[in-house]
């Protein structure tokens, strides 16, 4: 299938292209970017791209989440299979939308939380069925600038702040937790320059815990990664999920996982969905951010500049 790049940046070319060319599946047949310099043939104007170029079939959207609905709902409308990178929309109105539109044009839509494809989620998911929560913890701590070099958007409105990684970890813990999680508290830090958190200390509940469940969230640290979930069920196992999923711990040893890989596992996903004429629209990471925002207190920092 011919597929189209809506928006090339980093990951685009670190993920997408790599697993676009490993598929098997996909074959890239274009992209569009403000600077014009992704995957030939490619634009500025994204229109432009899907007015010149013949024969795509589907397309991959890694832009900012702000633009998203209105460059997905055209898609649609000219009958393609929509990837949408992580989040999927600014807004949950805007998800609910395009999945109506994509049932009625019968196209696949594919909100892809790639975390969810890291090799250790599905078999702490299995381990985790049926069990009682005694406590969670999330750390994901990580260096803004090393992430997000120049991209001051991440700090307007419907740029997420710290959110744009931490809802990587929402979206391993929804696939995880046996049962849905709630937002009960947080404190937001937010620099005196910015809209969006640099910061979060959340707290939840859930059908399924018996204990806490809490969440820390930096784009502040500066010396190395920490993506962490760490679990104790009511029968007292331990669990850890690091590198962002990508390994699983269990009373001390690992468990083997998926050797697929993230992207590879994300586009094979797709390609499946596509075949099946099916989609897979997931919101519940995104309204965990959602709730986070309605219900947690706010607390100026030290401005910020990426």
């Amino acid at each position: 299938m011919k597929i189209a790049i809506i928006g090339f940046g980093k990951i685009a070319e670190d993920q997408h292209v790599p697993a676009i060319e490993g598929s098997g599946r996909f074959e890239i047949a274009g992209s569009s970017s403000r600077q014009g310099n992704g995957p030939a043939p490619n634009f500025t104007d994204w229109r432009e791209l899907l007015d010149t170029v013949p024969g795509i079939e589907a397309v991959a959207i890694t832009t900012p989440p702000a633009p998203r609905h209105d460059i997905a709902a055209e898609c649609i409308a000219r009958g393609l299979h929509l990837l949408l990178e992580k989040p999927p929309c600014a807004t949950l109105g805007e998800v609910e939308d395009l999945r109506r539109m994509a049932a009625a044009k019968g196209v696949t839509l594919f909100t892809s939380w790639h975390a969810q494809h890291n090799a250790g989620v599905a078999a702490a998911a299995k381990l985790l069925v049926g069990q009682r929560i005694r406590s969670m913890r999330i750390t994901w701590h990580e260096d803004v600038h090393k992430w997000h070099p120049g991209q001051q958007w991440v700090f307007e409105p419907g740029g997420f702040g710290v959110f744009d990684p931490g809802i990587n970890a929402f979206s391993v813990a929804t696939a995880i937790l046996p049962a849905p999680m709630f937002v009960k508290e947080g404190m937001l830090s937010m620099p005196a320059n910015a809209q969006t958190p640099i910061a979060a200390e959340l707290s939840f509940t859930s059908p399924a815990a018996d204990g806490p469940l809490s969440a820390s969230l930096d784009w502040r640290k500066t010396d190395g990664e920490e993506w962490t979930i760490e679990i104790e069920t009511g029968d007292g196992a331990r669990m850890k999920l690091v590198e962002g999923g990508a390994r699983l711990i269990l009373d001390g040893d690992e468990v083997p996982g998926s050797k697929a890989g993230e992207y590879p596992d994300l586009y094979a996903t797709f390609a499946r969905l596509i075949d099946e004429r099916q989609s897979l629209v997931d919101a519940e990471p995104l309204r965990i951010v959602a709730d986070a925002m309605l219900v947690s207190r706010r607390e100026t920092v030290e401005p910020v500049t990426v």
